[in-house]
């Protein structure tokens, strides 16, 4: 089985704009079985981003907040707005987090001009059209406040892990080390990079694959030929049983931005 090498990018490659969409849009469907199984972020991107905020109730807006992953850490800090195109994602994330629900585009969010004194995009950042998104944030937001950029990823600098993110398609794997693309006004001012192990068993790898884009937007026939790739590579060539619990290594990555 070939194995391309690691990503040298900064961002996931996308042909056109329209692919982008279209790719995102794949998250309009399994928010209960992303919510299950995908990762929350480690302590350390709380306390990096509190480091940032201004000492007072806030406003806060979660960009792309999925089924609240982050969302849920930031509910003590204020009045917690909750931003997605998802229906399906926000229906879940209500059943979590007392978040104020928005169907919106980050690019046009429909939020007041300086009203949001801090943003968060986890897991987002790289579906968006960077420029438009930038000159959208900056509108909404006071002139000190902090925007947070955050990836978990797998750790692909360790040779399993990468071949297993192949076979599941992962396709945020990007370089270690890389810089978001991002706009005037913003600027980054801080960055936290660390790592962390997420405890699962087969299934469960099974099921984050299912979380995917890839597998989302697939047909029956290519569902069929991950899953029999999967199974060959966690029990055949790795070993595991179906009790085995495995340490699967992820990097997060996270940036602090503010406007210039």
């Amino acid at each position: 089985m070939y194995i391309p090498p690691l990503s040298h990018r900064n961002t996931p490659k996308f042909s056109s704009a329209e692919h982008r969409r279209n790719s995102s849009a794949a998250f309009n469907q399994g928010a209960s079985n992303y919510h299950d199984i995908r990762p929350g972020y480690p302590l350390i991107v709380q306390d990096f981003f509190r480091a940032y905020l201004p000492q007072h109730q806030l406003t806060i807006v979660d960009i792309g907040s999925g089924t609240g992953k982050l969302t849920a850490n930031l509910i003590d800090l204020g009045t917690v707005i909750a931003l997605d195109t998802s229906k399906d994602m926000l229906d879940e994330l209500a059943k979590h987090t007392p978040a104020h629900r928005i169907r919106a585009r980050a690019e046009a969010t429909g939020l007041g001009t300086g009203t949001i004194d801090a943003i968060t995009c986890a897991q987002t950042w790289h579906w968006l059209d960077t420029n438009q998104t930038s000159h959208e944030l900056a509108r909404i937001s006071t002139s000190d406040a902090p925007l947070l950029l955050v990836w978990n990823s797998l750790n692909v600098d360790i040779p399993w892990v990468h071949r297993l993110s192949r076979i599941m398609h992962s396709g945020d794997t990007l370089k270690r080390g890389f810089i978001p693309p991002h706009a005037t006004p913003w600027e980054i001012v801080d960055i936290l990079r660390d790592s962390w192990i997420q405890t699962l068993l087969p299934e469960d790898i099974h099921a984050l694959t299912r979380t995917r884009s890839y597998w989302l937007r697939a047909n029956n026939t290519t569902r069929a030929r991950v899953n029999s790739n999967l199974n060959w590579y966690l029990y055949d060539h790795l070993g595991h049983t179906p009790e085995t619990l495995i340490e699967l290594p992820y990097r997060v990555d996270a940036f602090i931005l503010r406007k210039a």
